[in-house]
């Protein structure tokens, strides 16, 4: 069953999502973002230009013709799947076939709707009898 992750009370969501992928790529550990607006993903991508600050995180849209040697995939559609590993979730809706990955990363910032969306995606996953493990991303739970 699918191992689901949220992290929660991103200051960042955008930065928060680079630095959780950082910490997969150098666990060699490959990961798909589901980013369907545009804007969301352009955001992520340039982050990851710039991320650590003395490099940065290789990766390209899921479409690319390097996307088979790439590590990081930004899709926008999940319909063709690379690997079935790592999930993160830049949507505001359950992504589709979120459970065929071995684990989803939920990334939720501060904003109300945001928020809102977010326990809405955890009342859809447990009422569905996932198990959830919950980060407070800013240290106090």
């Amino acid at each position: 069953m699918t191992r689901i992750f949220f992290y929660h009370n991103a200051s960042d969501r955008i930065a928060a999502t680079a630095a959780l992928i950082g910490k997969a790529l150098a666990q060699k550990k490959a990961s798909l973002v589901y980013a369907p607006d545009a804007e969301v993903a352009a955001a992520l991508d340039r982050r990851l230009w710039m991320y650590p600050p003395t490099g940065f995180i290789p990766h390209v849209q899921i479409n690319s013709p390097l996307a088979a040697e790439t590590p990081v995939l930004i899709a926008s559609q999940l319909d063709v799947l690379p690997q079935d590993e790592r999930l993160f979730n830049l949507a505001t809706e359950v992504p589709p076939g979120f459970s065929r990955f071995a684990s989803l990363i939920e990334v939720v910032g501060q904003g109300s709707e945001e928020r809102l969306a977010g326990r809405q995606r955890v009342r859809f996953y447990k009422d569905r009898g996932y198990d959830i493990q919950y980060v407070d991303l800013t240290g106090k739970g």
